[in-house]
Parts: C-alpha cells; structure tokens; sequence
C-alpha cells in the first residue's frame, strides 16, 4: 500500500535573530551558526531521503558569508520559502505598506542568494495578519504557512514575558506575539485565505487533532528533558491522530532542533537549549526515522498542490491584530 503523505520545513532562524527576539546584546553585528547548523541539516534530511521547504530569512541573503550555505541548501533540492526580511515576531504589527515593502525586499534577497524565487511564506513567530496576506498575493505566492492552531499561544507569549526581562515598550511591540485563544479554533487541513478576489493557500503547522497541543520538534526537545521514551511516544501519537482524523501532517523544525547549548551558550534560555548537542541529534534521528517510515514526506510547495487538487475551503481573513493601529513602523532600521 502506498504511505499516506506528509510535509516537512524548516525555519532557518540565524543566531542574530534569536538574540534579537530575546533581547540579547550583540545581535546588530549579525552573529551565525550556519557553519555548523547548515550540514547538520542537509545529513539528517539526506539520511533519511527528505526534501523540505527552507523558510530564510532576508536579512542573512543580504550578507555574503551566508550565501554559500544558502546556496548548498537550493543545491540540495530543497524548497526555499520567504520568512521576511527582518525577522520580526511582530511584523504584523506593521502597516500594510511596511509589511509589502519587507517581503518584497525578502524575495529579491532570497532569489539572488539561492537562484530560487520563493512562492511560499511563513511569518516569524506565526505572524499573520490581513495586510500580510495582501502582500503575499501581490508577490504572486502560492501559499502562506503562518498559522499554528492551538490555543497555547497566550500561554507562551506570558511565559516569555515573565523570563524574558522585557521593558513595557517591548512587551508592547510583541503584544501579539505567539497569537491569540481563537488561533486554537482555525483548521488544521488546508484551506485558502479569500484577500482581493485572490486566494492564498493557507497551510497549517500541524497540532494533535482535538486537543490541538503542538508535536513540532522543540515541543519534542523539551519533553525529552523529562523523558525520552514519552517524548517518542507523545509523537506516534500525534502522528497517530493526524491519520486517524485524516490530516496530512506539517511538520516544523528550527535550527536550535540541531544545536545543544554546549554549542551557542547565549541561547541556553532557549527552549530545548539544556540538552547538549549529541542527544539533541539523537532525539532527531527517532523523529525523522519515525516520520520517513510513517508517510511520503513532501515539501510545502507539493502539499500545497496536492491539497489544492483534492479541493480546498475559502475562508475570509480575520484577525485581532487588525483592529489595531501600526506599532512598530520606524522603531528599528537594519543595514543590510
């Protein structure tokens, strides 16, 4: 019988841009992990025979020491995707002009540094707003893959907050950081977002049909700090569920999924960051082990248009953070 299939990607959140949500000094200078990240990635994905959508960052395009590992990945076969320019959690924040302008400079980055021109985006932090999808069909992209329903988005922004030292301007900055309660309540199978009279294919990052609790793999890292084997068994089950309740899954994945504290000690407040590198890695190898036996994994872009071909719902969009005003235009300006 033929192996249900599912998608794979990757944020390739840089060092800079993990300092710079966490307000760790330094990061203006651009620090990265790519040398060692990068071929940690393109092994396991070649172990196991995987091809995944690459969500990169503008602002590292823009820089030329990053490009050969950008480059290495395009060459590798793998999808590139947008995922903004300046790497703002709260980039839906923005005004609709802002929000255009970023994504477009994004786009021309990513093309020149990896010779792909990307037809899909996911926000940074899971931002997404109407203005965001405008931009997207202005650029002519396929599809969007912003959206993480599960309800504990507020939960986690609260406990950022509280370990984070953040003065009131920032923790009004990132005010929607993470999403709202209603993000719990979006689908979990694709459908497509109705902005312009055009239509923009939304593709969520999976959590456990029901209980929606999420089974990406820095949720993965973190239960294996209690305990390896309920970390391995919570993921059959979600994988269980998922086919049970007929959802093809997406699975998300980050760089830090690759690094141990033992490797970039300034992020060790990160989740994830207490495990050391080898048992990270270990705990990587189950997964995709798990995930390349499971299904046919397929990157976002063929997700994409096996959903489209199966017919998809129109939805029209509608989020909390429109109702607001633009609170970050102008706050910072990058030097790319």
């Amino acid at each position: 019988m033929a192996k249900p299939f599912a998608s794979l990607s990757l944020d390739l959140d840089n060092q800079w841009s993990y300092m710079k949500t966490g307000a760790i000094a330094g990061w203006e200078s651009f620090p990265s992990y790519f040398d060692v990240a990068v071929p940690r990635i393109l092994s396991a994905f070649d172990r196991y025979g995987l091809t995944a959508t690459v969500f990169v960052v503008g602002q590292d395009a823009a820089l030329e020491p990053n490009r050969k590992y950008l480059r290495r990945i395009a060459d590798a076969g793998h999808e590139i995707g947008n995922h903004s320019f300046f790497h703002e959690p709260w980039l839906n924040c923005q005004s609709a002009p802002s929000i255009a302008e970023e994504l477009a400079r994004a786009h021309d980055a990513i093309l020149a540094a990896t010779g792909q021109a990307p037809v899909g985006f996911r926000g940074p932090g899971f931002s997404i707003s109407t203005a965001l999808l405008q931009a997207l069909t202005q650029l002519g992209y396929r599809y969007d893959a912003s959206t993480f329903p599960t309800f504990i988005g507020p939960l986690a922004r609260a406990y950022y907050f509280l370990t984070s030292g953040f003065s009131d301007g920032e923790k009004q900055t990132r005010a929607h950081l993470f999403g709202s309660l209603a993000d719990g309540l979006r689908p979990l199978r694709p459908y497509r977002w109705t902005v312009d009279g055009m239509g923009v294919v939304e593709l969520p990052v999976s959590t456990i049909p029901l209980i929606r609790a999420p089974f990406h793999f820095t949720y993965l890292s973190f239960l294996a700090g209690i305990s390896l084997a309920m970390a391995i068994a919570y993921f059959r089950v979600a994988l269980t569920m998922c086919r049970l309740a007929g959802v093809q899954p997406s699975l998300l994945l980050h760089p830090l999924d690759f690094l141990g504290g033992d490797d970039i000690g300034c992020l060790s407040g990160f989740p994830g960051m207490r495990m050391n590198a080898n048992a990270k890695l270990a705990l990587m190898e189950k997964v995709l082990d798990i995930y390349a036996r499971s299904f046919e994994v397929v990157p976002l872009r063929e997700h994409c248009a096996r959903a489209e071909a199966a017919g998809l719902r129109d939805i029209e969009p509608s989020f909390a953070v429109d109702a607001f005003p633009a609170l970050t235009d102008g706050l910072q300006e990058q030097v790319s």
